[in-house]
């Protein structure tokens, strides 16, 4: 077995979901899924399919959106994983509903850090056997922190 790493830069206006699915049906289950969150949120999806045709299936709504996250995917060439590339929302606003689609095994991360996907590769194919997201924490917060934390979720709209 051979270990790499992959690395998943995106803009900073980007987030990026990193999962792992089953059926060649996940594209159209997740385009679904994230269309019917919000009409503002601006997409793109790429599933590495596993067998058959074993190709990078693809969709969104923002041709940029779609070519970001089939060039993640491609990179990362991972038996039945999506890379999923979100403007205009948040992963925390599409995460539940993408964990309730029927395909969906699992998700390993969902970030607009820089990611660095752990892949293991053997004789069979390669699999993301975990993700490191941005950067290890200098410190630990202090009360000015804690309150600087607070006043930017509630100027983000998450707390009132």
């Amino acid at each position: 077995m051979d270990l790499s790493t992959v690395r998943i830069d995106t803009p900073d206006d980007v987030n990026v979901i990193i999962g792992q699915s089953h059926f060649i049906k996940t594209v159209e289950d997740l385009h679904e899924c994230l269309a019917g969150t919000s009409p503002h949120l601006r997409f793109g999806v790429a599933f590495c399919e596993a067998s058959g045709a074993r190709l990078v299936r693809r969709s969104g709504n923002d041709p940029d959106l779609v070519a970001m996250a089939v060039s993640h995917a491609v990179a990362l060439s991972a038996g039945h994983v999506f890379v999923i590339c979100l403007r205009e929302g948040y992963p925390v606003n599409v995460l539940n509903a993408i964990k309730q689609v029927p395909e969906v095994c699992g998700i390993f991360c969902a970030t607009a850090n820089p990611v660095e996907a752990l892949i293991a590769e053997t004789g069979l194919g390669r699999g993301i056997v975990g993700v490191v997201d941005g950067a290890a924490p200098l410190g630990v917060e202090t009360d000015g922190d804690e309150a600087d934390r607070k006043t930017l979720l509630r100027q983000i709209g998450y707390k009132l």
